[in-house]
């Protein structure tokens, strides 16, 4: 119990070092409510500044990974297009030609994951760095009810912790 407890403690320290460059936050949709309760309380704490706008966030607050967590991620900040040279233009036009008709058919085929903020959250929440996707900090804490006044708390606690790391830095 000791050694995870220290481990722990290392990891989060190791954390502090990636979180010193976040300043804004987004708060993605969570289970029963919590995205509520924690911009809640990292606005009253003046923790991070919560933005409503995902495309200005330096980090998301999530409490699910996933495909559908990816996707959404994707989207906020595509990846820029390699550029390229006007010859290859004219050498690849059939290949684009074929590609325009492929990528047409699998977007009509291709809906987006689901993302539901019902029945997922088992009370993990992560910290993801919104342009390398890294998972910067996580911590769990699961709710003792779905009641606000237990959801304000486990709101609460979260910040606390996460306002510890950020006072190591």
């Amino acid at each position: 119990m000791k050694f995870r407890c220290l481990l722990l403690l290392y990891v989060s320290v190791l954390a502090a070092a990636d979180l010193s460059s976040v300043r804004t936050v987004y708060v993605f949709p969570m289970t029963h409510g919590m995205d509520q309760y924690v911009a809640n309380r990292l606005t009253e704490g003046h923790v991070l500044q919560v933005v409503s706008d995902p495309k200005l966030a330096d980090a998301v607050f999530t409490d699910r990974l996933g495909e559908a967590f990816e996707y959404r991620l994707e989207h906020i900040n595509p990846p820029a297009a390699a550029p390229k040279t006007a010859k290859a233009d004219k050498d690849d036009a059939p290949a684009k030609a074929r590609e325009a008709g492929d990528v047409a058919k699998s977007r009509t085929n291709d809906e987006p994951p689901r993302f539901s903020s019902f029945g997922r959250g088992k009370g993990t929440y992560f910290l993801v760095d919104a342009k390398s996707k890294q998972v910067l900090w996580s911590t769990y804490e699961k709710p003792g009810s779905v009641t606000p006044p237990h959801l304000q708390k486990t709101a609460g606690k979260l910040v606390s912790r996460l306002q510890d790391i950020l006072g190591a830095k």
